[in-house]
């Protein structure tokens, strides 16, 4: 029997506050991912689609709540060894951050590593990456701050890096969101476009316990539920569709082959679901696939990095193997 949500979370319309309306190729984009994986026999809708301004407000205060552990315990581990950090990668730094602004896990980093001459954000969405590159500029003035917007998963058009060293730090455990063939295609993409003697530091949730792995995706307050739900919520005031999300469950376990967390919405009831002018049947206990999880042992993790390219050079953890920060550099 699968984990539902401990508090039923209800229609909750103050959610459309939080929402400034999408750009239309944004909206024309969810409608198709949508309309697409409603159609598919094992239904699903990308993760991607989950932060909208309602979702990353939500997904801001699950990174608070007591069993989420992954935010607070890779900063902890940042921060305890970020001097050991900055001995081992050697040279002259272009510290280039995947994702705009990691919570202040980057300034860790910089403030440690004297030796970054120049800064790169990327990120695809250009509000926060301009806020993000302003904050490095104002907070360290000796070094050269670009950025660059665009999708760090596919092509990017990188500043010449100059006699600098790359080193791409990409945190909080978001490689956790591919699964093992797609992070292994991430990885070899980024070990080519760093080049020999590039570095990468990279932020590996570890396989643990059962019962505290789902729980840090089923919070006892029901936020992570909540958070699920927004997809449908957004749907609604995106599309038109008219979904009852009080009639889907959020759903998060744990499948032990290979290792990660599955988050589903599931159907509470027999029922139809309208949208652009067609019907979706769910069956009772159906779901909709929305989110994988991966989790990794050190020595998994540093195989699959193998595979793609890089070498292992260190891995640091907190005291309870909760969560892993490896150094990646580029083989020879």
């Amino acid at each position: 029997m699968y984990n539902m949500a401990r508090n039923a979370i209800e229609n909750d319309e103050t959610l459309i506050d939080l929402v400034t309306p999408a750009p239309v190729s944004d909206t024309a984009e969810f409608r198709q991912a949508v309309v697409e994986g409603l159609s598919r026999p094992d239904r699903a809708i990308p993760c991607r689609f989950l932060y909208d301004a309602a979702g990353s407000a939500i997904f801001d205060r699950i990174c608070e709540l007591p069993e989420y552990y992954p935010t607070r315990t890779e900063r902890r581990i940042l921060e305890t060894h970020a001097k050991a950090i900055a001995e081992t990668i050697r040279g002259n730094i272009r510290f280039i951050e995947l994702g705009a602004g990691s919570g202040g896990k980057a300034e860790i980093l910089l403030d440690a590593m004297e030796q970054v001459r120049a800064y790169i954000c990327i990120d695809i969405s250009p509000v926060p990456l301009a806020s993000a590159a302003a904050a490095v500029r104002t907070r360290y003035p000796a070094i050269e701050v670009d950025s660059v917007c665009g999708n760090y998963l596919g092509e990017l058009d990188l500043p010449t890096r100059g006699n600098l060293r790359d080193v791409c730090f990409f945190p909080g455990s978001t490689i956790g969101n591919f699964d093992r063939d797609d992070a292994r295609a991430f990885l070899r993409r980024w070990s080519q476009r760093l080049g020999q003697d590039g570095l990468m530091l990279i932020g590996v949730d570890l396989k643990k316990d059962i019962a505290l792995l789902e729980d840090a995706y089923d919070d006892a307050q029901g936020v992570t539920a909540q958070f699920s739900l927004n997809l449908l919520h957004r749907a609604n005031r995106e599309l038109a569709a008219d979904f009852d999300t009080g009639a889907f469950a959020h759903r998060a376990r744990y499948v032990s082959q290979p290792g990660h967390i599955e988050i589903s919405l599931v159907s509470r009831r027999d029922q139809t679901v309208r949208l652009d002018g067609r019907s979706f049947d769910f069956a009772r206990d159906e779901a909709i696939h929305v989110e994988n999880s991966h989790k990794y042992t050190i020595g998994e993790f540093a195989s699959l990095a193998k595979e793609a390219g890089f070498d292992s050079v260190d891995v640091w953890t907190d005291e309870d193997a909760l969560f892993s920060v490896h150094l990646l550099r580029v083989a020879g």
